[in-house]
């Protein structure tokens, strides 16, 4: 019984620190990816140039549940699927656009211009009603100011080339200007849309169980996906299943000498 329960602490030990080896969500080690920073502020005097070629800051903008989310217009990945996956769920829910909610998506590359962004637009909103158009808004702008909005929210991405390595989603913004909500990947149902444009309104900052994707997966910046991570998810069925025969192992002693 010793030799087993020593066994059974060693592999313990081998899997906190395998896991402590993937850790893949401290600010330190981020490089590609979202690093959640619910309930924080974003700053609303930063200044974008809208794609009518306007000077605007985000507390001008921000003035109800807000979609954020971030592209860059040379995109050839991500950034196309995620603005038509915004369109079609912007059709779907039963939430009105402009009235319960806007969109507002922001380039975070500094040579996307508002000609640009104008022109991408037009490809997102054909399906949505010129008036409520309106209230998706794209925003272009300069280093400085994309960095510190990206920052302020935990978008992480990477120059590779003419390019960008970057994570998939988005993120919901209260009217004044709190972090309430990630959603990732590239499909978003209506419904969950619909909750998420809720808490925002109300100020109620919820954690996503999509995180988990960030526990489980790498993101891959070649192949612009996620990768699944084994040894992250081996070390977590390690530590579970030693944890399981250690505790049968204390029940049945306990058995063992109540019967005695």
């Amino acid at each position: 019984m010793r030799k087993i329960t020593t066994i059974l602490i060693a592999i313990l030990f081998i899997g906190v620190g395998n896991l402590k080896s993937q850790e893949p969500i401290t600010k330190d080690i981020v490089e590609i990816g979202w690093l959640e920073h619910l309930e924080d502020t974003i700053p609303l005097d930063l200044v974008f140039n809208s794609e009518e070629n306007t000077v605007v800051t985000l507390r001008q903008l921000i003035d109800k549940p807000t979609v954020l989310s971030f592209v860059y217009f040379n995109c050839p990945g991500v950034c196309n699927p995620l603005q038509e996956s915004i369109a079609r769920v912007a059709e779907k829910t039963d939430m009105e656009l402009g009235k319960d909610y806007q969109i507002l998506t922001i380039s975070f590359d500094i040579s996307d211009t508002p000609a640009k962004a104008q022109k991408k637009k037009q490809n997102f909103i054909q399906n949505i009603v010129k008036e409520k158009a309106a209230h998706w808004m794209y925003l272009t702008g300069d280093e400085e100011n994309i960095d510190a909005i990206t920052e302020a929210v935990g978008f992480k991405y990477k120059a590779t080339g003419l390019d960008f390595a970057h994570p998939s989603g988005i993120i919901l913004i209260s009217p004044d200007g709190k972090i309430t909500r990630y959603l990732y990947g590239l499909d978003f149902l209506p419904f969950d849309l619909k909750m998420a444009i809720i808490e925002a309104q109300q100020g109620l900052a919820k954690p996503t169980i999509n995180k988990v994707l960030q526990y489980c997966f790498n993101y891959d910046p070649q192949g612009q996906g996620y990768t699944l991570s084994v040894t992250r998810v081996a070390g977590t069925l390690i530590l579970f299943i030693a944890a399981l025969v250690f505790l049968g192992l204390i029940i049945s002693k306990r058995k063992s000498k109540k019967e005695a």
